[in-house]
């Protein structure tokens, strides 16, 4: 497993009974995780710290309950980049934290090109994008993600991030998109996809996974280079495993350099490593 251990502004303090007690700066949230399905007998003292609760609904969704007052946002750090994060309707905060330890692969990858073309698919709120443009003016990135919310916080980050210039914002369907591209003969050296289990395009197009998933790794070996650098997928379907993504990426590439496996977050209180996710990468150098 990778571990997302070098945060200073985001911490996991603890984990029971399906929820987590994390540090989002000077805030302290509870939010629910299906991992956790463990009851901490020797619970963190700061669980009564907590300002604020994210409580799931019967019929789907939830709300938060708020112990003492929280600004409506807040911004972290992640080394050089700053982050606008905030509760929102869907338990979220607008990062991953785990997500991190590949934000880093990714740049010291891309660090190996005088020059590298990126494509970041279901790129969210940017912090893909935002660590991939941080390695310099040498990485140009193509940061689409279906939500038109998503894509303004990725350029409130960047602004934040003071990153400008070699970034390019798209609000579209990731496999309409991928599609055009091949179709303009634009090509790409690296492509990081962090798809959802499910979810809707940006005119209510179905997206599940399980079905969508190959079909979507054939465009992307379409879309690369004649040199290509590397390909990362993220997974948190439970029947993606790291073998599952492996042998999708051997499908897909062939003989390239491929490695599958989980990433997660380390539990400041029990000395734990919470799952939080699988990630394969395909390196072609």
């Amino acid at each position: 497993m990778r571990i997302s251990s070098t945060w200073q502004d985001y911490e996991l303090i603890d984990t029971s009974n399906g929820e987590r007690l994390e540090r989002w700066g000077s805030h302290v949230l509870i939010r629910p995780d299906p991992v956790v399905v463990w009851t901490n007998e020797n619970l963190s003292p700061r669980w009564a710290s907590a300002e604020a609760r994210y409580i799931r609904s019967a019929k789907g969704g939830g709300h938060w309950e708020y112990f003492r007052d929280v600004p409506q946002q807040w911004r972290v750090a992640y080394k050089d980049l700053t982050f606008k994060v905030k509760p929102t309707g869907f338990k979220h905060t607008g990062l991953f934290p785990e997500q991190a330890v590949n934000w880093d692969t990714a740049a010291e990858l891309l660090k190996q090109r005088n020059h590298a073309n990126l494509l970041n698919l279901f790129a969210y709120t940017g912090g893909a994008t935002l660590s991939a443009a941080s390695v310099g003016t040498n990485v140009s990135v193509t940061h689409v993600d279906a939500a038109k919310g998503m894509v303004q916080w990725a350029k409130e980050n960047a602004v934040l991030s003071k990153i400008d210039g070699n970034v390019r914002y798209i609000t579209d369907d990731a496999k309409k998109f991928i599609a055009r591209e091949i179709r303009r003969g634009v090509k790409y050296d690296a492509v990081i996809l962090d798809p959802p289990s499910y979810g809707r395009g940006p005119t209510g197009e179905m997206w599940k996974l399980e079905d969508e998933l190959y079909s979507l790794m054939k465009l992307v070996a379409e879309s690369l280079s004649d040199k290509p650098l590397f390909v990362m997928l993220n997974g948190y379907t439970a029947g993606l495993s790291p073998s599952v993504m492996k042998c999708l990426m051997q499908t897909v590439f062939g003989g390239a350099d491929i490695t599958a496996d989980e990433i997660g977050l380390p539990v400041t209180h029990t000395g734990l490593v919470l799952p939080a996710g699988n990630t394969a990468i395909v390196k072609f150098e």
